[in-house]
């Protein structure tokens, strides 16, 4: 997986950060031992000049992404605090290059390089100062891998959390399916029961149709009895 582009960004200011701490402090070997010091304090002003455009430049991106929700709130305060870091090194760097402090001492990180074999000839790193435990005593490099573990574990979480979403969001549809077929069957019922209850209505128009033919009938053979009963009486011999 490709490092995050603010990262790779980060690790090449910090890379500039680093340069320019071991710059001064050639610088400053130098002036103790009486060397000409000029050149490379052009190399450090054009260096800090292109390191606070880089700090910018993390801070613009890191406000871009934020507003667009590109990182979770999380990632981005620890990029702010990374940034925050990065300006108090810098402010730190630029007192130094101007002699307002002096340069720190070895930091446990350069004691622990030179007892790893580095010689007291190595350069010690005079600007690893006010770190954090979790990167106390590692390398650049180190410290890449573990950012990278802990973006990897984030990756990984977004990809079970986006497994989780998509398993209700085919769950949510089964659910929709079986609503739109039991929909239907109720439509087909209720179509049934108005088909059945026009039908019965029919049905009872036509038994009272029945009824009332029935009694107009015998009401007709009542009266044929009745006259001829009169016919029978008034031609019958008294």
């Amino acid at each position: 997986m490709s490092l995050d582009p603010w990262l790779q960004n980060y690790d090449a200011t910090c890379r500039l950060a680093q340069e320019i701490a071991e710059n001064i402090h050639e610088r400053n070997r130098q002036q103790r031992t009486g060397g000409n010091p000029a050149k490379i304090n052009m190399t450090l002003r054009a260096s800090l000049q292109k390191l606070k455009q880089s700090i910018g430049h993390l801070k613009e991106s890191l406000l871009r992404a934020s507003s667009t929700r590109h990182v979770m709130q999380s990632e981005a305060d620890r990029r702010q605090n990374l940034i925050d870091d990065l300006l108090t090194r810098e402010k730190q760097l630029n007192a130094t290059f101007k002699g307002d402090i002096m340069e720190p001492g070895p930091s446990r990180s350069a004691l622990l390089t030179e007892g790893a074999g580095g010689g007291p000839g190595v350069a010690t790193n005079p600007w690893l100062i006010n770190e954090t435990e979790e990167t106390r005593g590692l390398s650049f490099g180190e410290i890449k891998n573990q950012q990278q573990q802990i973006i990897e574990a984030q990756d990984a979480g977004l990809d079970a959390l986006a497994a989780v979403i998509s398993r209700q969001k085919v769950m949510g549809q089964d659910i929709g399916n079986e609503l739109d077929e039991q929909n239907e069957i109720i439509d087909d019922l209720a179509h049934l029961v108005d088909k059945t209850d026009s039908r019965i209505r029919n049905e009872t128009r036509r038994v009272k149709l029945v009824e009332t033919k029935s009694a107009s009938c015998c009401m007709m053979v009542v009266i044929v009895l009745l006259l001829i009963a009169i016919v029978v009486v008034a031609v019958w011999p008294m």
